[in-house]
């Protein structure tokens, strides 16, 4: 028997639902979180068909892919949203900036640097977060819950970027709560309101730790083993 086709729209729709019974849970109205559908490695039928029932922010890992999908869609649909959750190479800042309104992953002072010469130098600036790297994993980019404080600090005073929240990306082999917990205190004690944090598999758990963003990719469009991407990097 051939298994039933995924339906993004129909994922989406019930995602909603979830998202908004979390927030019931939690005792935050729904509109105070972002449901960011992640569309790396999907093509752009599988995209317009989630814009056409009414998703309007979307997270792309890489400025390259985003460079290849997103012109054309923002052309034709001029209110979404576009946020950079994957790591930024510093020489790729300025084409962030013209192409993403968000960008998750301020980490290390290189970036900073670049960041603000761009903004200085474009006018504009998307929302930044910085992303912190609550499991310690080599693997992974962040900056360790211990040094977030001064990062941020610096971030302000060294560099002159506004930060408007924290991402965190917990280890896929630990309970998710601890991180989100942690995530929402580094947060709370600099005076950041937005916090990115949850996926498909917990994203509830974020909600319920103040989260403003979840990211869901795979929950709305599938799996990602058949799905080819746009470019090769």
């Amino acid at each position: 028997m051939v298994a039933p086709r995924h339906d993004p729209v129909i994922a989406l729709q019930a995602l909603r639902r979830d998202i908004e019974a979390a927030c019931r849970d939690a005792g935050r109205p729904s509109q105070s979180v972002t449901l960011v559908a992640v569309s790396k490695t999907y093509g752009v039928e599988a995209v317009e068909l989630v814009i056409a029932a009414g998703q309007r922010a979307f997270g792309e890992n890489r400025v390259q892919e985003a460079r290849a999908k997103w012109p054309a869609l923002r052309e034709r649909h001029q209110d979404l949203e576009l946020h950079l959750i994957g790591a930024l190479q510093s020489n790729k800042a300025r084409e962030a900036l013209t192409l993403f309104d968000a960008i998750h992953s301020v980490d290390r002072p290189s970036l900073c640097v670049a960041l603000a010469k761009e903004i200085q130098k474009q006018g504009q600036a998307p929302l930044l977060l910085v992303q912190v790297n609550t499991g310690a994993e080599p693997q992974k980019a962040g900056v360790l819950p211990e040094h977030a404080d001064a990062f941020i600090a610096a971030c302000r005073k060294s560099y002159d970027l506004e930060i408007s929240g924290l991402m965190c990306i917990p280890p896929a082999d630990e309970a998710p709560a601890p991180h989100f917990a942690l995530t929402a205190k580094i947060a709370a004690r600099n005076g950041l309101k937005l916090l990115s944090m949850g996926m498909s598999a917990d994203f509830a758990t974020a909600i319920r730790f103040g989260a403003t963003h979840v990211r869901l990719g795979t929950a709305i469009f599938g799996s990602r083993t058949s799905a080819a991407p746009l470019s090769p990097d």
